[in-house]
């Protein structure tokens, strides 16, 4: 059993003696993991560094085996952010969420280049908005997406406010108005109407948190991932300090 792909870096665990177990997410075989040799040290400890694109080759005496992965370096860009503390952890943090979100073995082409789009993005004055918008696609791609087209009370499109933490569907400043304490809060980016700032990054953040803690980690048990949780609490702290700068 063999196969050659490309994949983003998830992940990497020692084992044994300088050896990595490395998850992968790549393009036609979803979340995968494989044994790489001497990884661990050596010239090859930064390849596997999270948010790295590598091409992989992966063998095993059966399909249902760990195998082995031969992996080269594509692109490096984990290092391009070792200055930028802010941005690395928002890498860490989405690829810690794809490989705790993703069922091992199973193709999300979309999530796949959803990543790649995001990384890309890590240099641009949106890309804080632009990880909110992934979480979502994450989400939709996994079958909980939220329905942000029009109010579920009152079946307009106007004026959406709020996502209802029950249904996650949108609604609106009026109808959601009495509800508005057990309401999430919906960024207007979202839907194409205002701006991300630092106030509506947070709120989309909290928004998708919650439905990845309710329909995704909660039910497999499992917290939110610690690098999420790191990512969120230096977003916060950088907009404190700046006063917005989670878009510059």
């Amino acid at each position: 059993m063999d196969w050659t792909d490309d994949g983003i870096v998830l992940s990497a665990r020692p084992h044994g003696e300088g050896s990595l177990v490395v998850s992968l997410l790549t393009i036609d075989h979803g979340r995968h993991a494989g044994l790489v040799r001497g990884g661990g040290s050596g010239r090859q400890r930064g390849m596997f560094q999270p948010g790295n694109l590598v091409r992989a080759g992966w063998r095993a005496r059966l399909s249902e085996h760990l195998g082995n992965y031969s992996c080269e370096l594509m692109q490096a860009h984990a290092a391009a952010y070792l200055e930028d503390p802010l941005k690395l952890s928002a890498l860490s943090s989405a690829c810690a969420v794809a490989d705790g979100a993703l069922a091992e073995r199973e193709p999300h082409p979309a999530v796949y280049e959803g990543l790649l789009a995001l990384i890309g993005l890590l240099d641009s004055a949106v890309w804080a908005a632009a990880y909110v918008k992934w979480e979502t696609g994450l989400l939709t791609d996994l079958g909980f997406g939220l329905d942000l087209t029009r109010c579920a009370a009152t079946g307009l499109n106007d004026d959406l406010a709020y996502v209802s933490p029950r249904t996650g569907r949108a609604v609106s400043l009026s109808a959601g108005e009495p509800y508005r304490d057990r309401l999430l809060r919906l960024p207007g980016f979202l839907i194409g109407r205002g701006a991300d700032t630092p106030e509506e990054v947070m709120h989309g953040l909290d928004l998708t948190g919650f439905f990845l803690d309710r329909h995704v980690f909660g039910l497999n048990n499992k917290p939110l991932p610690a690098a999420r949780i790191r990512f969120i609490d230096r977003l916060r702290q950088s907009a404190t300090i700046s006063g917005g700068g989670v878009t510059e």
